[in-house]
């Protein structure tokens, strides 16, 4: 009897673990993952609704407004104008580069060549003149038996001198004017006005910039900038855009522009290095936060939130920051969320980083 309520006993308790057993695996709660879930080869990414990492996602909203910006591009000092104690009705242009000063001179000899051969040029072609005049008049009298044959052989004889030589100074001229094309397209790549060279204001300074081919459209002729120059590190000297250059380097894209300065204190020097900046207005433009655009392989990035939790990848054409947001050409439309704080991380898991 004594065996069979022990046995008994066993058998209860054995059920009853059992049961216990059974009861807590069947209340476990599950496991709910965090991790998201990556679709589209990486353009989308979408968390679970209990996410914690959602919250760590903060947004932004493109927008759209007139953006103004400051352009700064490096600058020298091509050239001074100076008084000439020698010429006083001609000045002095210093350049800092010995083979403008030598283009520019050899522009000046030759001005002074083509006005002189232009003069004798005009003297040729009065005595070639004069010379027909008299050849018809000889003509004319021995037409009437008042002259000789030998008299309007002579006049021909000296109008056909005549032409000769003022054939002769025509190609002199002609020569000058094709020799000084040389030095004044050297003067204009350099980014001058070889007209203005001819007679330089006094005081005058030029300050030659490079900027890129991609924002050259953004300043005008006769805009205003700012320069400041190492040598003057606290002053401020107000400049204006004389000329955009014609011509864009095929190596590093850049455009020459002609900055002019009135400098009545001859505080500048050929040489001086300098820093040029310039309002632009980038005008009505959509612009996002400068932390939302990831850059991977050349490529530019945003990623937008949407409504059920996922994030999706776009791909955009950037323009040029303004104060610290940067302006969207193409690949996104007004109102849309972009992330903002963790974007790094969600270009991680698109990419697979």
């Amino acid at each position: 009897m004594k065996k069979t309520a022990k046995y008994l006993l066993i058998v209860t308790i054995s059920w009853m673990a059992i049961s216990c057993g059974s009861h807590n695996q069947t209340n476990k709660a599950p496991v709910v993952s965090t991790k998201p879930t990556v679709g589209d080869s990486g353009r989308v990414i979408k968390f679970p609704p209990d996410s914690v990492t959602l919250s760590y996602f903060k947004t932004a909203p493109v927008t759209r407004e007139d953006l103004n910006a400051e352009l700064t591009a490096p600058g020298m000092v091509a050239a001074t104008v100076v008084f000439s104690k020698e010429n006083s009705d001609q000045n002095l242009v210093l350049f800092d580069n010995p083979e403008l000063t030598a283009n520019y001179t050899a522009m000046l000899q030759h001005i002074i060549n083509i006005r002189q051969k232009g003069n004798i040029v005009q003297q040729r072609k009065a005595i070639v003149a004069q010379k027909q005049i008299e050849l018809d008049r000889f003509k004319d009298l021995a037409a009437h038996g008042a002259g000789t044959g030998k008299d309007v052989s002579d006049a021909k004889t000296d109008l056909i001198s005549a032409e000769t030589d003022m054939a002769i100074a025509q190609t002199e001229l002609s020569n000058e004017r094709t020799s000084i094309i040389e030095h004044l397209s050297r003067l204009k790549l350099a980014g001058f006005d070889p007209q203005e060279l001819i007679h330089p204001p006094l005081n005058k300074t030029w300050v030659i910039c490079e900027m890129p081919d991609n924002q050259v459209t953004k300043v005008k002729k006769n805009g205003a900038c700012k320069i400041q120059f190492t040598s003057y590190p606290g002053e401020i000297f107000n400049g204006t855009i004389e000329d955009i250059g014609g011509v864009i380097d095929n190596v590093t894209r850049m455009v020459k522009l002609r900055i002019g300065i009135k400098d009545t204190g001859n505080k500048l020097k050929a040489g001086m290095f300098a820093s040029v900046k310039f309002g632009v207005n980038e005008g009505n433009s959509l612009s996002i936060p400068k932390s939302a655009l990831v850059t991977v392989q050349g490529g530019n990035y945003v990623f937008t939130q949407a409504a059920d939790r996922s994030f999706h990848r776009q791909e955009v054409l950037p323009g040029p920051e303004v104060g610290g947001r940067i302006i969207i050409y193409r690949g996104l439309n007004e109102g849309d969320m972009v992330v903002t704080d963790g974007a790094m991380q969600l270009k991680g898991i698109s990419f697979g980083y």
